[in-house]
């Protein structure tokens, strides 16, 4: 190998390892806030009124003529 291409092959070793730790902590996030909000929409799912009107909106499905 030339020495340029050995010297750019070092540069480019070290860059990728100085963003090594970024993928890591971005899923974390990214699943820290999936996790939230599947948990909001929980709430809001099974909340009194929504749970209501979603079950009003089932049995008028299940009892529509076809």
């Amino acid at each position: 190998m030339h020495e340029k291409a050995k010297a750019r092959l070092r540069v480019l070793v070290r860059w990728m390892r100085r963003d090594a730790g970024m993928v890591t902590s971005e899923y974390a996030m990214g699943i820290i806030a999936a996790v939230a909000f599947a948990v909001l929409l929980y709430e809001v799912v099974t909340s009194g009124q929504v749970k209501t009107e979603l079950q009003n909106i089932v049995k008028r499905a299940l009892s529509a003529r076809m």
